[in-house]
């Protein structure tokens, strides 16, 4: 049965965010305030970018600044999320010993650790002097009787990473970003197209504004299983998305990818040059 979205009604919020740009406390602040507005839309998750804390353009600040799973900032949003009622997914800087990795973590309304991950797919010489590249992906994790999943900005863009997901059961794959302005091939093509191929639902929350020398693209996407739009943000401008996800069951089933059911690999005839 490939009608994988079935279930009781959930909302999914998704918040456009400005960079922190290292404004712990004030970026702290403002997920509270995003959690209670999601929390009162009837939202079980707020999805928000990458690298929120401490900030994405500042290398400066990774190392220095980075936590473990078990520091403060996580508890601190562990917290919220439980006062809120609502989930959290958001990119942060871990530190685990000496290696720093550029790490999203789940959060259920409960407060509780639903799931943990680190990219793989670091991009650019920043990200690749900053951290140290992840070697797994990550769990998939029940969210309100979905199977869920993560992973960060530049792995959407691998349809192999996604399609891994899927397999281990994902229907929902949470993508905090911080995708530039230029880019827009990304939240445009690329997403709605893995979540078409997956039969999933794609939440991809990007940074919009500048950091540094750095302009964010916004454009944040909810992208359905017809690799259409459930919500789409602005290029310009923070915004809070929530989309009921029965919008993604009513997808008809002609709508709908089943190449991951007849999939036929093959192999490559011989007389190529």
């Amino acid at each position: 049965m490939r009608m994988r979205f079935m279930g009781a009604k959930v909302k999914l919020a998704l918040w456009q965010a400005s960079p922190t740009n290292g404004r712990i406390e004030a970026g702290i602040s403002a997920l509270c305030t995003q959690l209670q507005a999601a929390a009162t839309a009837g939202a079980k998750m707020l999805v928000a970018p990458e690298l929120f804390l401490p900030g994405y353009n500042r290398p400066d600040l990774h190392a220095e600044l980075a936590q473990g799973l078990d520091g403060a900032w996580i508890a601190r949003l562990r917290g919220m999320a439980a006062e809120a009622g609502c989930g959290l997914c958001l990119g942060w800087a871990e530190r685990d010993g000496g290696a720093v990795y550029n790490a999203a973590t789940a959060i259920g309304p409960d407060g509780a650790l639903l799931g943990h991950y680190r990219k793989i797919q670091l991009y650019g010489p920043m990200e690749r002097a900053s951290f140290a590249r992840g070697d797994n992906l990550g769990p998939v994790f029940t969210l309100e009787g979905r199977r869920a999943a993560m992973l960060v900005c530049y792995d959407i863009e691998f349809p192999a990473h996604a399609a891994a997901l899927a397999q281990a059961g994902a229907s929902l794959i949470l993508v905090p970003t911080a995708n530039p302005a230029g880019f827009e091939y990304v939240q445009r093509r690329l997403v709605p197209a893995r979540a078409h191929e997956n039969d999933a639902v794609v939440a991809y929350a990007n940074l919009v504004g500048d950091e540094g020398d750095v302009t964010f693209g916004g454009l944040s996407v909810i992208a359905g299983p017809d690799g259409e739009p459930l919500a789409m943000a602005g290029a310009r401008g923070e915004a809070l998305l929530v989309v009921d996800l029965a919008a993604a069951e009513a997808v008809p089933q002609g709508l709908r990818s089943a190449q991951r059911q007849e999939y036929r690999p093959a192999s490559m005839g011989e007389g190529g040059q």
